[in-house]
């Protein structure tokens, strides 16, 4: 793929990223920090409008996708609502609305191997990361405590690795 013949370079090379995602059963953690409400109403708008596959989840129930205020003046208690969100076949993303200060939701490493599924995953990233003017960031599995490993960089405008691999853990 070459710049300029219509098509978008990868953001990130398959071969320079393949550590991110060996299939190791753990689902990685996706951030957005620093959300509100309306940051979730804009998530569930960007994803009707693109048109990805989604089914909204209450337990075991599956209803229509509510607005993001309703979802989020549920009682405390409630069981957290699941968005589950297939921006590709066989590509899925899990949210949670455990909070509406930070977007949260994990993918299944084994669905994204190689540059065709990395880029679909660097596309979603980066259409959330647009449409919100936020950072997205990839963590290990619980590890939004540590380093995180990519993530759409709102500057930069595209996906970069993170984890800086030359300093000591």
């Amino acid at each position: 793929m070459t710049p300029g013949t219509g098509e978008r370079a990868p953001d990130l090379l398959w071969e320079d990223v393949k550590w991110c995602f060996e299939p190791d059963g753990s689902l990685p953690d996706v951030l957005v920090p620093g959300a509100s409400v309306e940051d979730w109403q804009a998530v569930l708008d960007l994803v009707a409008a693109s048109g990805w596959q989604c089914e909204y989840s209450e337990g075991t129930t599956v209803l229509p996708v509510p607005r993001a205020e309703v979802v989020h003046s549920r009682p405390a208690g409630a069981e957290c609502p699941h968005l589950r969100v297939w921006p590709a076949p066989d590509v899925l993303a899990i949210f949670r609305f455990c909070s509406d200060e930070e977007i949260d939701f994990d993918v299944d490493l084994r669905e994204l191997q190689g540059q065709e599924r990395l880029d679909v995953f660097c596309g979603f990233l980066r259409a959330i990361g647009r449409r919100l003017g936020k950072p997205v960031s990839m963590y290990a599995e619980g590890g939004f405590t540590g380093p995180a490993l990519l993530g759409f960089d709102v500057e930069a405008d595209r996906v970069v690795v993170l984890l800086d691999l030359s300093k000591d853990p």
